[in-house]
Parts: C-alpha cells; sequence; structure tokens
C-alpha cells in the first residue's frame, strides 16, 4: 500500500448579505463568503489537499472559476466529484484533519453536523474526518471578519500491484 499525504488551503472574502456555507452547512451570519460556487472554504481546502496528495492540481484546474457550470454551485458537488477523481486513480481517504478560522460566529456547535455531512458526501466514516475551528485573536482579514480562511490536511492511500 502507498500512502500520501496532501495539504489544502482556501480563503474568501465576507460580504454583508451574503450566505455563509462552512463544512457543506448553511451557517446563520449577517456577512457571508463571497465567491464563484457558494464560497464553502472548509470544502475548497479539502478539495485541494485531495487532489494535491493525488498529484492531481487543484480545484481551480477542475472546476475553474471561468466557467459558468460553476457559477453559485454547492460545494458539496465539487467534493463529491473530486473523491470521484482521486477514486478513479486509484485512491482512497484514510484520513482528513482540518481547521476553519474564523473570527464570528463561534461554530463549535455546528462542528457535528458538518463531519456528518461531510463524511456522507465522501462516504468515510465520521471519525476519519476531524473539523476544528479557531480565531485569529482579532488579528488579519479574519480576525477583522473581512474573510474565512481553512485549512485541509489529507492522507490517502492507494493499493499497488
Amino acid at each position: 500500500m502507498k500512502i500520501r499525504v496532501g495539504f489544502g488551503y482556501d480563503v474568501h472574502k465576507l460580504g454583508e448579505g451574503e450566505e455563509l456555507w462552512i463544512g457543506g452547512i448553511h451557517v446563520k451570519h449577517i456577512k457571508g463568503s463571497i465567491g464563484h460556487s457558494d464560497g464553502d472554504v472548509l470544502i475548497h481546502a479539502i478539495c485541494d489537499a485531495l487532489l494535491g496528495a493525488c498529484n492531481m492540481r487543484d480545484i481551480g484546474f477542475h472546476f475553474p472559476d471561468t466557467s459558468s457550470d460553476f457559477k453559485g454551485i454547492d460545494s458539496k458537488i465539487l467534493l463529491k466529484r473530486t473523491v470521484k477523481i482521486i477514486t478513479e486513480k486509484g485512491f482512497e481517504i484514510g484520513n482528513i484533519d482540518s481547521t476553519i478560522c474564523l473570527e464570528k460566529p463561534k461554530l463549535k456547535d455546528l462542528i457535528p453536523t458538518m463531519q456528518s455531512t461531510l463524511a456522507d458526501v465522501m462516504n468515510i466514516d465520521t471519525d476519519d474526518l476531524a473539523i476544528k475551528a479557531t480565531t485569529t485573536e482579532k488579528l488579519g482579514f479574519v480576525g477583522t471578519q473581512d474573510g474565512i480562511a481553512a485549512y485541509a490536511t489529507v492522507l490517502v492511500q492507494k493499493l499497488t500491484k
């Protein structure tokens, strides 16, 4: 068996009147992500980490923001397609560790729902998907509530012949 590690990062600007989607769920807040799709930074970071681990470029390569096909798309669809892409290349997900950086709102009560939602999309056990949330102690664009960021590290495995 061959194992590989991937890392993903995504950031979106926050704006009033926009919807906030994180981890595949709608989060009630006065600001939301501005993006070509639904702006779900956690899903985008996970997609980038999975694709990177499999040496398959990045989310923008597979789902470009210049394509009207992906305008406003539910990022769970992109995640499902990403899992299909890596599975077709012979990889399977071992585990995912991720962190959301957001000053407000607090996400701790929403994390179990995010875990079950994303685990279902990826067809993995919730125990194989860690989601954490943190602030940046009011520092930087996250701290001023101008943006949101997410990081993801993944382990994938490929059965070798």
